[in-house]
């Protein structure tokens, strides 16, 4: 059964048709929201999912389950539209990992925040940006994924309704906001920097060859979380932001890194892991100095060279032999806060594999774990005070033909409890300076703790 496919006018941003589907429940967007970017390709819209999974690492199995019993390889995705039409949206934290490895453990959760946060939407709005249309893909799945075309009908023209009736107006006045609101940190600088000199001291004994070490900040939060999603991707316009609002919970995420995307139809798999970083300046000649000093770094590049092997080594877990590549090592990806350096590592997925297989080949991305990926995970038990949840998990979609796009979820913040929550970090090397890697966590910080107190 083909689902009901309607072109939408006016041409609503994806920031505009948020405001008007903002009171319905569990909201999800996943924005393309950094115009240049090579990424910035497609933007997704759904609400009001048909099921919802809210569970952590230990039930993983009916998760998995209950996500392949919704795919349907002869999924009817229709060609030339946008590549999600239906299918799980949402998150999955960074303490998802020991569901694909019993020998890692977590022990330390921030708030209430599940491993999994996934619901199975049977419509979207999709924009495709490149050729300026935007469309109402309504699949009529129920929550077992069985079709059904009146259903499709129905959901569709209540849709249509929402996406013609004015934006929710807002009061202002009863957003307070939390401006100077006080910052806590879990690592003091003399602490964090103490943790940075533990995994060069790791490294050196050849435990690792490197970690990703980070450190979270809360602060309180009174406010709206659209508009500070509004905010954060004002400041940091990302190609795989996103906004998710579930009952008292909220997620806002800039993330300009690229975790996994996988076609189903051609078996195609991409990663981009990005290692590297410099702050932006406002003068353009110092902004380009950086820009070079990122690019002949030796401790940058080694970093991300390290990763991209250990991505490497996880795509051909499930990919067919011989064909995984890297058609761009550590080039340079300039964002509005900062440059990057950026990997691309591509695959074709082996013939009965599917994203569930890819994701336990690969989760949690190696960019920000470290390698050896588990002894890094190890250490970066031991010396983080908190665990991460959403930060470094994923946000993303998986479709009903078993496609899937994820990010990494840093540039991430959690919004629970009255609190803002974000991390920052980077990755230690045998080259690094407790110091400079201080001062990249604020760097990378800045913006998002910014918007929080605009």
């Amino acid at each position: 059964m083909a689902p009901v496919v309607i072109r939408l006018d006016p041409a609503l941003t994806p920031i505009e048709a948020l405001s008007r589907f903002s009171g319905a429940p569990h909201l999800c967007l996943l924005q393309s929201a950094a115009t240049e970017h090579p990424l910035s390709r497609y933007s997704y819209l759904a609400a009001d999912p048909v099921a919802l999974v809210n569970t952590n690492a230990e039930q993983w199995p009916s998760v998995r389950a209950q996500l392949r019993a919704t795919f349907a390889p002869k999924a009817d995705i229709v060609p030339h539209l946008p590549p999600f039409q239906g299918g799980w949206m949402g998150w999955l934290s960074y303490e998802l990992a020991p569901a694909f490895d019993e020998t890692i453990a977590h022990s330390r959760r921030p708030f209430s925040i599940p491993d999994v946060g996934l619901g199975l939407h049977d419509w979207v709005i999709a924009w495709d940006h490149a050729q300026g249309n935007i469309w109402l893909i309504s699949s009529g799945i129920d929550h077992s994924g069985k079709r059904d075309a009146k259903r499709a009908g129905v959901r569709a023209d209540a849709v249509l309704q929402q996406w013609q009736q004015a934006p929710l107006v807002r009061n202002r006045a009863a957003d307070t906001g939390p401006t100077n609101a006080p910052i806590v940190a879990d690592f003091t600088r003399a602490a964090y920097e103490t943790a940075v000199q533990r995994v060069i001291d790791y490294v050196l004994a050849g435990d690792i060859f490197q970690a990703n070490l980070a450190q979270r900040f809360v602060v309180p939060f009174p406010g709206d979380p659209w508009r500070l999603y509004r905010e954060l991707t004002a400041r940091t316009p990302a190609p795989m932001a996103a906004f998710i609002q579930r009952d008292a919970m909220a997620i806002a995420s800039a993330s300009p890194e690229q975790f996994l995307r996988l076609d189903a139809a051609s078996g195609r798999v991409e990663t981009r892991p990005i290692k590297g970083t410099r702050p932006r300046d406002s003068d353009p000649q110092r902004d380009a100095l950086l820009a070079e000093e990122l690019i002949a770094s030796e401790k940058d590049r080694a970093e991300n060279v390290m990763i991209v092997d250990l991505l490497r080594n996880d795509l051909s877990r499930v990919c067919r032999p011989g064909t995984v590549r890297v058609p761009t090592l550590c080039a340079l990806e300039s964002h509005p806060t900062v440059h990057h350096l950026v990997s691309t590592i591509v695959g074709e997925l082996e013939p009965g594999r599917d994203a569930l297989d890819l994701l336990a080949a690969t989760f949690p991305g190696g960019s920000i774990t470290g390698a050896p990926k588990l002894r890094a995970m190890e250490i970066i038990g031991e010396l983080e005070p908190v665990a991460r949840g959403v930060y470094s998990g994923a946000i993303g979609w998986i479709g009903l033909d078993s496609s899937m796009e994820l990010s990494i979820a840093i540039r991430t913040i959690t919004l629970t409890d009255g609190f803002a929550s974000l991390h920052a970090g980077g990755g230690i090397t045998a080259l690094s300076v407790p110091s400079a890697e201080f001062r990249e966590a604020l760097d990378k910080a800045d913006a998002l703790l910014a918007s929080v107190n605009a």
